[in-house]
């Protein structure tokens, strides 16, 4: 199967990135489009259409299939996405079973954070591990969780969301409806949120020069090249957000047993600011029994994690 293809989706809030990807986990092509969320999912669809017929045009006798990788809870049978937190107007739309009649293509969704929790198994550093639990860092927070090689969804397809884990039960509101989940601090908007508000107690850091006071311009990328330049909000902001994260996967990993974490997403690539107090976090009020066995590793497929865990759903079939 060596010379075989899928399409992989990444469908993300801001952006949809799309690539057709080898059965030995090598993109051969890729491209990104806008997710136009805030339209509606008719919109969404079209622009996923758009993506994917692009790519169709190279060589369609190749590809076996296409995967989504979508937020929300999906139910597999008809590809249906419900309810994904940072897509408004969005409640339960048949995703898989509308492409695969407009596309004449098979069609396989599934949660864009158990999407790259396959993708890290099949092609990744999950490879040499049995089970893992997978986070996923970017527009929101996703989890998803492998144990003894295989997927585990729960009953209705949505296990695994750390990302509504709550770690201040007088925090923000979320968009998912709860209040101090770890996406409401993690997530890139309320990230950002956060970080402008306290800036405006910050006069001394970099990013006010960096970005010539104009705080529309601030994004993670901004924080972090700040911290890179020694700044000591932003290194101290991120840290910050790794102690979060630590707190929230405490409770993950005492109840699953699962003792190794795998990181991907954009927001992964804040590094050892980010790493470090996360570990500490997690080792600080972990039960002892996992505490000498615990793991916290990056991704090996870093920002092609969704694409290739997406086109990994055409091939694992488990």
């Amino acid at each position: 199967m060596a010379s075989k293809y899928s399409i992989g989706v990444d469908l993300g809030g801001t952006s949809i990135k799309f690539g057709i990807v080898s059965y030995d986990g090598k993109i051969y092509k890729k491209m990104v489009l806008p997710t136009f969320a805030e339209k509606g999912p008719a919109a969404v669809v079209k622009q996923i259409k758009k993506g994917v017929n692009a790519l169709l045009k190279n060589d369609p006798k190749k590809v076996l299939g296409i995967g989504i990788g979508a937020p929300g809870s999906v139910k597999l049978k008809k590809g249906t996405v419900e309810y994904p937190p940072n897509f408004p107007n969005w409640g339960r739309v048949h995703l898989g079973r509308s492409l695969e009649k407009s596309l004449g293509q098979k069609v396989y969704v599934e949660n864009d954070a158990n999407a790259a929790a396959i993708g890290e198994l099949i092609f990744g550093i999950g490879k040499k591990i049995g089970s893992f639990i997978m986070i996923t860092l970017g527009t929101g927070v996703g989890g998803g969780i492998i144990f003894e090689r295989r997927l585990f969804r729960g009953e209705t397809g949505a296990a695994g969301e750390v990302g509504h884990v709550t770690i201040d039960i007088n925090g923000k509101r979320c968009n998912c409806g709860s209040y101090g989940c770890v996406e409401s601090y993690l997530g890139n908007s309320y990230m950002i949120r956060d970080a402008e508000q306290l800036l405006s107690e910050h006069k001394d850091s970099v990013i006010h020069h960096i970005l010539n006071n104009d705080m529309e311009l601030l994004t993670p990328k901004v924080i972090f090249d700040a911290a890179n330049a020694g700044d000591e909000f932003s290194i101290n902001f991120i840290k910050n957000l790794g102690s979060k994260l630590g707190y929230g996967l405490v409770s993950v990993i005492n109840i699953l047993d699962i003792s190794t974490v795998i990181l991907g997403g954009g927001v992964s690539g804040f590094g050892e600011f980010l790493f470090i107090p996360l570990e500490a976090a997690i080792k600080e009020r972990v039960l002892k029994p996992l505490k000498t066995r615990l793991k916290v590793k990056h991704s090996k497929l870093k920002n092609e994690a969704g694409i290739k865990g997406a086109a990994a759903l055409v091939f694992y079939r488990k």
